[in-house]
């Protein structure tokens, strides 16, 4: 019987170790964007604009209550659409979804890296596309996993702000309006299957960087180096 991939740490990231170390260092640009924290204001590389607008940041108590809408099947796509919402938790599990979600038995790896590119930020300059990329295995690996028929479905539980950004966002409101960029932690079951009637299972977690500008759908930027609570 198959080992049990999710076991694996090289297969979990799917990325060298290079890799790893800049998904870090992008991963701490973003915190310094999303928790306005001093000690890592150093890592921004940009002139930050003037903000336009005092922020209306969602009720905390709202987002947690609220049911994520169902993710649609993507029966013919290698991933499913991205889901239209403006509301960062709402988005965040949604996406957690399709990234906890894979077919190598019906679909190349690159087009489900073309599908997870959709739900990407436009804007570049604060879409970290290596984290996500991070999260699909290699080529070779995707082959390996091809010819065990592999493939993996998801289970979402709950999403919520976590608690440094919202202590963050309590302290200084306006610094969200740059980018508004929301840090955003999701929970559930990444379960596996494989040829042979093989099968596991693990509870995980991921914080996700989540761009929800006023009046527009939110995208995601980036997924971060660690969980946060």
């Amino acid at each position: 019987m198959p080992k049990k991939r999710l076991r694996n740490p090289e297969e979990r990231t799917y990325g060298e170790p290079a890799s790893v170390l800049r998904r870090s260092l992008i991963g701490g640009i973003i915190l310094a964007v999303l928790l306005a924290v001093a000690g890592l204001v150093a890592y921004l590389t940009r002139t930050p604009s003037p903000a336009s607008a005092k922020p209306s940041p969602p009720s905390t108590s709202a987002q947690e209550s609220s049911p994520s809408p169902e993710v649609p099947s993507g029966k013919g796509e290698a991933v499913a659409a991205p889901v239209k919402t403006s509301d960062p938790v709402v988005f965040a599990k949604a996406a957690t979804k399709v990234l906890w979600t894979y077919d190598t038995r019906s679909f190349p790896q690159a087009e489900h890296l073309a599908g997870l590119r959709r739900w990407m930020t436009s804007e570049k300059k604060y879409a970290d596309w290596k984290s996500i990329k991070d999260q699909v295995p290699s080529p070779v690996l995707w082959a390996r996993m091809h010819d065990n028929h592999q493939h993996a479905s998801a289970s979402i539980g709950e999403g919520h702000f976590p608690q440094a950004f919202k202590t963050a966002l309590a302290q200084d409101p306006g610094a969200i309006t740059e980018a508004y960029l929301y840090a955003v932690t999701v929970t559930g079951n990444q379960t596996l299957a494989w040829k042979g009637s093989g099968a596991g299972a693990e509870a995980r977690s991921m914080t996700l960087a989540v761009q929800c500008r006023p009046h527009q759908d939110c995208a995601l930027a980036a997924v971060l180096p660690n969980a946060a609570p």
